[in-house]
């Protein structure tokens, strides 16, 4: 086991993680179940530029994705990206961690609570993803269908001021 259910979480840059450790979580096929728009095959070459295209989000934004550490254990990645002007909610975690989504979702929209800069977040779902209680009961209201990048995906908004 990666991490403890309740073990503090620590949030750092993905530039910090071994891109070997990346490679392994994202071509495991339990987490491209519900990424439709994974639909390529990960390797270092894949890695050097997904985390340049996060770092660019740091550069333009001041703020994007980040890497999830559990007792200094790489877990996933997620955060904040900036899509147009709405500020995008993702979450990708190990499957062996997936329960701690909850506990790691929490302390991101606390920051997005506390930040200024993101009034709202946004969750784009794809359509197989049939549980959408917990972010139902956190509040977030459903928008429309749309298409991103050739997908179909849920739209969803949680406020946060």
């Amino acid at each position: 086991m990666l991490c403890a259910s309740g073990n503090e979480i620590n949030f750092t840059r993905l530039s910090k993680i071994e891109p070997e450790e990346i490679i392994r979580h994202m071509s495991d096929p339990r987490v491209a179940e519900h990424m439709p728009l994974l639909v390529f095959e990960w390797d270092l070459a894949t890695v050097k530029d997904f985390v340049a295209s996060k770092e660019e989000c740091w550069k333009r934004d001041g703020l994007g994705h980040w890497a999830f550490l559990c007792d200094g254990n790489y877990v996933g990645w997620g955060g904040f990206q900036k899509e147009g002007n709405e500020w995008d909610f993702g979450l990708v975690l190990k499957p062996e961690v997936f329960g701690l989504g909850v506990q790691i979702s929490r302390k991101l929209l606390e920051f997005a609570v506390n930040d200024e800069r993101i009034p709202f977040v946004t969750f784009l779902l794809p359509p197989s993803r049939k549980n959408l209680g917990a972010l139902k009961r956190m509040g977030a209201k459903y928008v429309s269908e749309i298409d991103y990048d050739g997908a179909r995906f849920l739209k969803y908004r949680l406020d946060t001021d």
